[in-house]
């Protein structure tokens, strides 16, 4: 797993979490890479905008101080989980390829269940179609994708929606998330 060098500030509390009563400033933030939820320290006197992409790699930091940690999923704000959102579906449809290939190389958790199957919308039906249509021809894009395979749902919002849910939502499998 590749360490993140960057983040997009999805929320900034520039008096911390009000109900902590520690009053520094904090950003919650998703690594770009392997969409990770982090809680980040900014320098003093330097506010961080929301969708603002940060450096948070080894070495010098302009604008974080230091990464707290992970953000716990109870404490993302509303205003974050709707960046959020965004981020997210910006992200699928700018690396779609990387999610395409997804579908191309799923593979069965155990003999009832296949990772096709935890996507929204997706059952043993559609499962069965993928694999099938994928052993002739490996697929190329979303597009193609539904018009391979008549009553699909949707595969790029069916990614974002899992995506969302391995983030904050309570997933024993993660598909897509470290």
């Amino acid at each position: 797993m590749e360490k993140e060098e960057h983040a997009i500030v999805l929320e900034y509390l520039p008096n911390g979490y009000p109900l902590e009563g520690k009053r520094m400033p904090i950003a919650q933030a998703i690594g770009e890479l392997n969409l990770t939820l982090l809680e980040l320290v900014p320098r003093r006197g330097i506010p961080l905008e929301i969708g603002e992409k940060v450096y948070i790699g080894e070495g010098k930091r302009d604008k974080v101080y230091y990464i707290l940690g992970r953000l716990n999923r109870e404490k993302i704000t509303e205003a974050a989980k709707s960046q959020l959102q965004e981020f997210i579906n910006k992200t699928v449809s700018e690396r779609e390829p990387e999610f395409v290939d997804f579908f191309n190389k799923a593979e069965a958790i155990n003999k009832r269940i296949h990772q096709i199957e935890l996507l929204p919308g997706f059952g043993k039906k559609h499962m069965n179609e993928i694999l099938k249509e994928r052993k002739e021809k490996p697929f190329e894009n979303f597009k193609e994708m539904k018009r391979r395979i008549p009553n699909l749902p949707d595969p790029a919002k069916a990614v974002e929606k899992r995506v969302i849910e391995e983030l904050i939502g309570f997933e024993r499998q993660n598909l897509f998330t470290k």
